[in-house]
This record gives C-alpha cells, sequence and structure tokens, in this order.
C-alpha cells in the first residue's frame, strides 16, 4: 500500500510518456515530451538557443539574421507604398476622367469574345496556311507556334479583329502539338481550325495569299476577300514556295508595300529583307484596317532589323 501511494506521488510529481520504443520520456506541463519543445524554431528571428540579452530578455540574433529581417521590412514597406501609389493613381484617374467607367477583367474578357464572334459574320477574314509544316524542323514548327500566339492576342487587342481561320492543320500534325504545348489555353481560342485546304474551303476568286515574291502591291484591304498567310518559317530559304503554291490553285497574290513606302537603310551587315514573321504581316494589315495610313502601317510591323526605314525618314 506504501508502495502505491509513493507511485502515484511520482507519477504526480514528475509526468513521464512511455514513447514507440517503450522509453520513458518527460512532458511538460501541456503533457507533451520535452523533445517537442526543444525542436521548436523560431520562424520570426531564427535565433540562437539559450542566448538573451540582459537587459529585456529578449532573444539574441546573429548579424546577419538582423540584416535579413531588416531587409525583409523594406521589401514589404515598399509593396505596400506601391500598393497605396497605385491606389491613389487609380482614385486620381477616376476624378480626372468621371465618363470612363473602370471595367473588371471578366468584362473585358466577355467584351473580346464578342467582338471576336462578331468578326466571324461581318469582319475581315484571314486564314494561316499551315498545310506546307513538312517544310519545317522542329525548331521552325516551335517559333511558328509563337508566331501564332502572339498574332492571336494581337487580334484580341484590336479595335476591329480580324476572324482566324488555321486551314489545312490536322490534330496529329507536329505543328498541333506545338501550339498545344507552347500556347496556354490554345484549345479555347475563338478561331476556326480545320483540316481542309483553303483553297477548297472558299471560293477561289475571293482569295488573295499575301507573299513577299508577288509582283503586285497591296493597295487596301478588301471587306470581301480572305486572306492568306503562309504558315512557314523557313530558316533554310525556301524561295517562292507560297508563291508557286498559289499559282498553281490560279489564286491572286499580294506583297505588302515596303518598296511603294520604304528604302532601304545601309547598315553594317547589308542586310534587307521583305520576308516577315505572320504575326508582323497581321500587325500590319490591322493597323492599316484602323488607320488606312500604309506608312504608318508598315512602321508598326517592319521592324529596324529588316533593313528598310520609311522614306520621309530619309527625306
Amino acid at each position: 500500500m506504501d508502495w502505491k501511494l509513493e507511485g502515484s506521488t511520482q507519477k504526480a510529481e514528475s509526468p513521464v510518456q512511455q514513447g514507440q520504443d517503450g522509453i520513458l520520456e518527460e512532458t511538460g506541463e501541456d503533457g507533451l515530451p520535452e523533445g517537442f519543445h526543444l525542436l521548436q524554431i523560431d520562424a520570426e528571428g531564427e535565433c540562437q538557443e539559450g542566448e538573451t540579452l540582459a537587459a529585456g530578455g529578449t532573444a539574441w540574433c546573429s548579424k546577419n539574421v538582423q540584416r535579413k529581417q531588416r531587409h525583409w521590412e523594406k521589401i514589404v514597406a515598399a509593396k505596400k507604398s506601391k500598393r497605396k501609389q497605385e491606389k491613389e493613381r487609380r482614385k486620381a484617374n477616376r476624378a480626372e476622367n468621371p465618363g470612363i467607367c473602370q471595367h473588371s477583367k471578366r468584362f473585358l474578357r466577355a467584351l473580346t469574345k464578342e467582338k471576336l464572334l462578331e468578326a466571324k459574320h461581318s469582319g475581315p477574314r484571314l486564314c494561316i496556311d499551315l498545310s506546307m509544316s513538312h517544310h519545317m524542323s522542329k525548331k521552325e514548327l516551335s517559333r511558328l507556334a509563337g508566331q501564332i500566339r502572339r498574332l492571336y492576342g494581337s487580334n484580341k487587342k484590336a479595335d476591329r479583329p480580324f476572324w482566324i481561320c488555321l486551314t489545312g492543320f490536322t490534330t496529329d500534325s507536329p505543328i498541333y502539338e506545338e501550339c498545344l504545348r507552347m500556347n496556354d489555353g490554345f484549345s479555347s481560342y475563338l478561331l476556326d481550325i480545320t483540316e481542309e485546304d483553303c483553297f477548297s474551303l472558299f471560293p477561289l476568286e475571293t482569295l488573295v495569299y499575301l507573299t513577299p515574291d508577288s509582283e503586285h502591291a497591296l493597295e487596301d484591304v478588301d471587306l470581301n476577300k480572305v486572306y492568306i498567310l503562309g504558315g512557314l518559317v523557313d530558316e533554310s530559304i525556301q524561295k517562292k514556295v507560297t508563291f508557286q503554291k498559289a499559282r498553281e490553285y490560279c489564286v491572286k497574290t499580294a506583297r505588302l508595300p515596303i518598296q511603294e513606302y520604304m528604302v532601304r537603310n545601309h547598315n553594317g551587315k547589308n542586310y534587307h529583307s521583305e520576308i516577315l514573321a505572320i504575326n508582323q504581316v497581321f500587325d500590319i494589315l490591322s493597323t492599316y484596317l484602323e488607320t488606312h495610313n500604309w506608312p504608318e502601317a508598315l512602321k508598326k510591323g517592319v521592324s529596324s532589323g529588316k533593313g528598310y526605314i520609311l522614306r520621309n525618314s530619309v527625306e
């Protein structure tokens, strides 16, 4: 009886807990083993264990930790200041332009979708002929997929978008796989995708194939025409591929009026090229459709690296 009383007293004064291996571990007032308390880490200070300042009893931190803490505080303060400035800027903008409504992202997405669907019925049409993907390497296909992404992004931002159709585009082709891999949300793009060739999809008299090898300069963008861009990124420079394909189907061809409004600019590499990426050609067509100004449109799409500048820049 005395032994049981002694054991009970010992248990009350020094609680223990049996671990998984049968070893008795001391526990604290909260019932957790003392080992858990020793493993607690101060996430804010990462302070050294067991050292305190004599004056206030605050945990001591190394200079390196203090420096990191000050750096973090500066970052947090800068973010707060930036958010405050942005909030004040929007407030001032609303005060200066009370008639302009600040729309949400959801509303803007709905507006973009509405414009694109309207273009399907009444807007200008643009086909990207992807039936020549067998001419390209894996690297060239990746570049073409990137150009399609940029073209679609520009079309979404346009006040008067085109309706885009990807023709000769099979779901088991390498270019289709590249578009899915490189372009987020490609499967939800608002455009037409078909395996049919552009020459069998539309009346031939409505087609205009845009190629730099054409003898005829494009004078205007006709809403009754369907303009075709050759989906071809050719680093080996196989000449007149798109031009010969258009002639094979007796389709009208046209080139951008670069020669009429631009001149060659002397450069160290003596490089001049009228071959543009499909997204650059689209930027020119889209800008002309809005401005009806070829110099302004060409300035939008013909980069300085092509070796051409506007005539009035020289004069």
